[in-house]
Parts: C-alpha cells; sequence; structure tokens
C-alpha cells in the first residue's frame, strides 16, 4: 500500500465503508479481496489525480461505487502486467492454459 497518497488520510474515518464494500465482494463470491487490496486499487485506479478539495463524502461514495468487475479487470491486468511468461516453455503454457 502507498503510504504518501493525499486521501490515506481519511482511511480510519472511511474503514465501515471499505468493510461494507468487502462484505458485498464476499456476497458475491469474492472472498480473497482484502481492505488493503481494495484501498489500493483505489489509490492507484480511481484516485491516480488528487483533487485537493476531495470531500468525506465523496470518498466514500467512490468506495461504495466500486464493481467487482473493475476491482477484477484492474488485478487481471496488475498480474499480467508483473508476471513474466517464458512462453517458449511448455510447462509455463501448461500452467497458463489451465
Amino acid at each position: 500500500m502507498e503510504k504518501s497518497h493525499a486521501y490515506n488520510y481519511f482511511r480510519p474515518e472511511v474503514a465501515p465503508a471499505l468493510k461494507s464494500k468487502i462484505e458485498e465482494f464476499r456476497l458475491l463470491g469474492y472472498d480473497a479481496v482484502s481492505e488493503n487490496e481494495l484501498w489500493d486499487f483505489l489509490i492507484k485506479k480511481r484516485w491516480k489525480k488528487v483533487k485537493d478539495e476531495k470531500k468525506l463524502y465523496e470518498i466514500v461514495d467512490d468506495i461504495l461505487s466500486v464493481k467487482v468487475s473493475d476491482y477484477i479487470s484492474y488485478t487481471t491486468i496488475n498480474t499480467y502486467k508483473n508476471h513474466d511468461f517464458n512462453l517458449d516453455d511448455e510447462n509455463e503454457w501448461k500452467e497458463l492454459l489451465k
């Protein structure tokens, strides 16, 4: 998790919204998502550009409006970006196609 983001000071106040969104993810079958991972998604995707005048209710709205599909797409793309596949190796192909 990025420590220097401008909206990190909101984190303690919006903890109930984060927990609510994580519970929603779990109800939809996505049990592996943590509060830290969701916060990281928000910082790196939703709040890439920091607005100085962002209000608490806007932060809560951003959290509660996260769609599971947006989060899954973000994590999938990051996984592909951060993982080096050696496609010359037959075992890597088998692992990729599982």
